[in-house]
C-alpha cells in the first residue's frame, strides 16, 4: 500500500534504492587454484558484509580449499568452479590453504576482514 505521505514515500524509495545499490554493488571475488598455487593470497573484506567467494580450479590436479577460523572447507574439481558465500565476519585474520598442496607455501592465503 502506498504512503500517503509524500515525506515517507520519498523516504520509503531511498530505502529500497539504497538497499538495491547495496546488493548491487558486492561482486564476488575469485581465488584461482592452480596445482598448488592460489591466486590471490591476501584477501580484503568488509567487517559485517557476507562475501561470495568463486573458487576456480584452473589446475589439471584436484583442490581443496580449506579455512579453519571460517570453517569452511570446499572441494573443487580440475577446470571447474564453486562458488561459496561466506558469513559476515569480524575483523580479523582467517588463514585457508589449499589442502592438497599445503607443504608449497604458494598454496596458502589469508582473508583479512577489517
Amino acid at each position: 500500500m502506498p504512503h500517503p505521505d509524500p515525506v515517507r514515500r520519498a523516504a520509503a524509495a531511498l530505502v529500497a534504492l539504497g538497499l538495491a545499490a547495496g546488493a548491487a554493488a558486492a561482486e564476488p571475488i575469485v581465488i584461482e587454484f592452480t596445482d598448488g598455487v592460489v591466486a590471490p593470497q591476501e584477501l580484503e573484506l568488509p567487517a559485517g558484509q557476507a562475501t561470495t567467494l568463486v573458487l576456480r580450479n584452473t589446475g589439471v590436479t584436484a583442490a581443496e580449499f580449506e579455512s579453519k577460523p571460517m570453517k569452511q572447507e570446499q572441494l573443487i574439481a580440475p577446470g571447474a568452479e564453486v562458488t561459496l558465500t561466506l558469513p559476515a565476519l569480524p575483523a580479523g585474520s582467517y588463514e585457508f590453504v589449499e589442502e592438497f598442496h599445503e607443504d608449497q607455501p604458494a598454496a596458502r592465503g589469508v582473508v583479512i576482514v577489517k
